[in-house]
């Protein structure tokens, strides 16, 4: 015959206070009381399954003897109220201490609650989070897991938008170099001439080639099998950072390469690129200066720029210079210039297209008809690839990263370019 919930009960609750006196007793190390602490729980949720059981074996007995007494012709919606779902906690309070007569007897007695604990505590045991320090000194609280939300939303570091390459002509090459041609020099040239006279010669020199090779940019990095499985979203964040500084780099290079070993020829490194100071080409400031380097461009090839490329703190400058008066050129914090209009959000300078960017040196703007003076030719796209089979990586669990990517740099018309020289009174910040 099995137990009856009151010695189930019992028992539950003995073990309890066993439990109770081994974590309180002296010698007891934290891996045994969190061990001890855990048995706790099973046993609370032991003693809840047993108050379950016997609600449900006393709710089907009611329901029996209900039946009982409607087959003998009796009443049986007598008790109809009683079996009504409580419809608050204080109603289900009443139900459960025997309604009115037993709420009254509660009363006299002077009993305050019909719950019974569990098990006994003394009155300084009283169970704690243990909050962020844990139960005690050095000691981490069992409920460490529950008590700490975790936000899968990395925090991103600072992201500088990479835009150089979507102001350049863009292009494919099967090949590994471009190879074109340069214009030669002309000598000579027609002239009048009169009746009979012999006619002026002149001549083409050979158009000169030009070869810029295919550059690999690439880098890799190692994860663990658990990494990608475990903590797929970090795991998502290192691999996006990886393809942004991927892009970082070829910004820099399609700027600065110096052309040497595996760098690419960028733009301010090319031969024939104009450079223009500000007192040279009699200018006043900046913008002047600025307005100069697009005439400059005009003269040289008849290309009008389509860009200009700006140093954030060299733009700042420009859009807070004032008049004599005190008022902004550029317009003020709530109006357009002088009062017309509405406030512009990064007014473009002499109506160019203005690319602010710290991918240019402070002092140091570029102005150019970019996209028809330079190309960028891809070899493919971009390449993200993933092995085990690298080095011992199968043996340890590991997986390997490579991101790279194939490209090439043509400047057909480098006198369609001109970095300008400015003196904005801004210092050069540190890198």
């Amino acid at each position: 015959m099995g137990k009856t919930f009151a010695e189930r009960r019992k028992e539950a609750i003995d073990l309890g206070q066993s439990l109770t006196e081994k974590i309180k007793a002296d010698g007891v190390d934290a891996p045994q009381k969190k061990q001890f602490m855990s048995q706790l729980v099973e046993v609370n949720d032991t003693l809840e399954q047993i108050n379950t059981e016997e609600a449900f074996a006393k709710s089907q007995a009611a329901h029996a003897q209900g039946l009982e007494k409607a087959g003998a012709g009796q009443p049986g919606n007598q008790n109809r109220d009683e079996d009504k779902r409580a419809k608050s906690l204080g109603d289900h309070f009443i139900k459960s201490v025997g309604g009115p007569d037993g709420l009254q007897r509660l009363k006299e007695s002077g009993v305050k609650s019909t719950v019974t604990p569990w098990f006994e505590k003394a009155a300084g045991d009283t169970l704690t989070t243990g909050g962020q320090g844990g139960a005690t000194a050095g000691e981490e609280s069992p409920f460490a897991p529950w008590l700490t939300d975790v936000d899968r939303e990395v925090v991103r570091g600072y992201r500088r938008r990479t835009v150089i390459a979507d102001l350049l002509g863009s292009g494919n090459i099967s090949g590994s170099i471009v190879k074109y041609f340069i214009e030669g020099p002309i000598e000579g040239g027609p002239r009048t001439t009169a009746e009979n006279a012999q006619k002026p010669q002149f001549s083409m020199g050979n158009p000169t080639a030009e070869s810029d090779p295919t550059k690999k940019i690439a880098g890799w990095f190692k994860m663990t099998d658990e990494m990608l499985e475990d903590l797929e979203f970090v795991a998502s964040e290192i691999n996006n950072r990886g393809l942004y500084e991927l892009a970082l780099e070829e910004e820099r290079q399609l700027l600065d390469g110096d052309g040497e070993g595996e760098n690419l020829l960028g733009l301010r490194n090319r031969s024939g690129v104009q450079a223009l100071e500000a007192a040279e080409a009699g200018a006043k400031g900046a913008s002047e200066a600025i307005f100069a380097a697009g005439t400059r461009i005009q003269i040289a090839t008849g290309m009008m720029p389509d860009a200009l490329i700006i140093n954030p703190l060299d733009y700042e400058q420009l859009v807070l210079q004032t008049d004599g008066n005190g008022q902004y050129f550029a317009g003020g914090p709530f109006s357009g210039q002088y009062g017309n209009g509405g406030v512009q959000q990064n007014p473009p300078i002499w109506g160019r297209n203005t690319v602010v960017t710290p991918a240019v040196a402070v002092g140091k703007p570029l102005v150019g008809a970019l996209r028809r003076a330079a190309t960028i030719y891809r070899k493919g796209g971009v390449r993200v690839e993933v092995t085990n089979s690298h080095a011992d990586d199968f043996i340890h669990n590991r997986v390997t990263t490579r991101i790279e990517e194939r490209l090439a740099l043509a400047v057909r018309r480098p006198s369609a370019i001109a970095e300008v020289s400015i003196d904005s009174g801004v210092p050069v910040p540190t890198p």
